[in-house]
């Protein structure tokens, strides 16, 4: 099979390389000329993704996997179009269809009968009908469900695992009719391969859920789901700060019978999903105030973080504040919605001179994402903000000078603390 993958990004590459490392052929098509190069010369563009440097050398050297520039010509060539193509929303939270509208009438152009297309970035309820059908129908003069097939099946992977959590994960699928959906099953079948899951409530591979609409409301209800079960846990811990209970000893209780499963606290909340698809999902119903209420609840938490260190400190006027992490999630090279910025930002407002390090980051790069990098600075105060595994160890003799260690990840090791003031929230 002929197949194009249209962005080749953290998530796109490693899926064309999935596609190509099950014998297909796979043109994967970006609109950056230097990551064409790199992967038509075997090179991974970017770091952290387990077997990608391996597998993409591989592919490449076997001829099964190239890149361009020129998506509409790949797309001539394909048999299956899928498109990873990057949709963020703004303030307000209206998405921002930009990138993924030029990337449709690319596609559009090279549309050939019989294809398939399928949209794996997460979408609103409805866009993938509604939205792209129309525009590859003007674009192309072929119509949808007649010459061409048309499916949504979101990505369910995370950057540095991709490879694994494709195994691992149902793959869901819904097409805009019963031929587009068989279409797309079809091929998700060939590329793909699964693990056996006995906790499923049915075998693990692709499911059909209908519709391209309950396949984009699928993706959208399990990424809104963690950020409502995360912001009731970040409810939960400042409650426990306000009455000196340790909320972890609180939620491990919760969670030993089976109708509780409620997520950790935590500083902030970021990355490329949890942050944006709830907005995604509150631009399709607006009356979905549990939602809303939740996204405030964790958007609060870098405020709130140095609130408390505030009142550790006694006030954070000209102090000289270490912000450990500057990376979303640990173990990751990506500040994507990271809490480092509002973080920054709020012990700015406070008074306090903010300074950041992270083990993945030179400080030239910390300065090129427009924080403040931390050069060998003295510091008063330490802020732990993503949980790499470099912070597990973390000590005083790490941190001289440092007399107040607020943990919002709860990585340390708080013993190691005995002399120094150490927080974690919600404790």
């Amino acid at each position: 099979m002929n197949i194009c993958v249209v962005a080749l990004g953290k998530i796109g590459l490693p899926l064309a390389v999935q596609f190509a490392s099950k014998g297909h052929r796979v043109v994967g098509a970006d609109v950056n000329p230097r990551t064409v190069q790199a992967v038509n010369d075997g090179v991974e563009p970017f770091p952290g993704e387990h077997r990608l440097a391996e597998l993409l050398k591989e592919n490449v050297a076997a001829g099964r996997l190239r890149a361009t520039t020129d998506t509409t010509a790949a797309v001539a060539e394909s048999d299956a179009v899928v498109l990873v193509v990057p949709l963020f929303v703004d303030a307000e939270g209206v998405p921002d269809f930009g990138w993924m509208d030029a990337a449709t009438e690319a596609v559009a152009k090279g549309l050939k009968p019989g294809t398939l297309v399928s949209y794996e970035t997460t979408l609103p309820v409805g866009t993938t009908r509604d939205r792209f059908g129309p525009m590859l129908e003007a674009g192309s003069g072929l119509t949808v469900g007649t010459d061409f097939h048309l499916v949504f099946s979101p990505e369910r992977v995370l950057t540095g695992r991709v490879f694994a959590d494709l195994r691992r994960y149902p793959k869901l699928v819904g097409g805009v009719d019963a031929a587009s959906a068989a279409a797309g099953v079809a091929f998700y079948e060939r590329v793909l391969d699964f693990d056996e899951r006995a906790d499923l409530p049915r075998p693990n591979g692709v499911w059909d859920l209908g519709s391209a609409e309950a396949s984009e409301m699928a993706k959208l209800a399990e990424t809104t789901y963690r950020d409502v079960n995360i912001g009731l846990a970040n409810q939960f811990a400042r409650f426990a700060d306000q009455r000196g209970l340790d909320v972890m000893k609180v939620i491990e209780a919760c969670n030993s019978q089976p109708y509780s499963h409620i997520h950790r606290p935590g500083i902030a909340v970021g990355g490329h999903c949890i942050p944006i698809y709830p907005q995604m999902y509150l631009w399709n119903d607006p009356e979905a105030t549990v939602v809303r209420a939740a996204r405030a609840a964790n958007r609060a938490m870098p405020s709130y973080a140095v609130d408390v260190l505030a009142a550790a400190c006694d006030g954070l006027e000209g102090r000289r504040v270490l912000v450990l992490g500057a990376a979303y999630r640990g173990g990751v090279k990506e500040t994507a919605f990271s809490g480092v910025f509002p973080l920054v930002e709020a012990l700015r407002e406070r008074g306090a001179e903010p300074f950041v390090s992270d083990p993945l980051y030179t400080p030239a790069e910390l300065e090129a994402e427009g924080l403040p990098a931390h050069r060998g600075e003295e510091v008063t105060a330490a802020v732990v903000q993503a949980d790499h595994d470099e912070y597990r160890g973390l000590t005083p003799s790490d941190l001289p000078g440092v007399t107040v260690l607020l943990d919002g990840r709860r990585v340390t090791d708080p013993h190691a603390w005995a002399g120094r003031r150490h927080i974690v929230l919600g404790s």
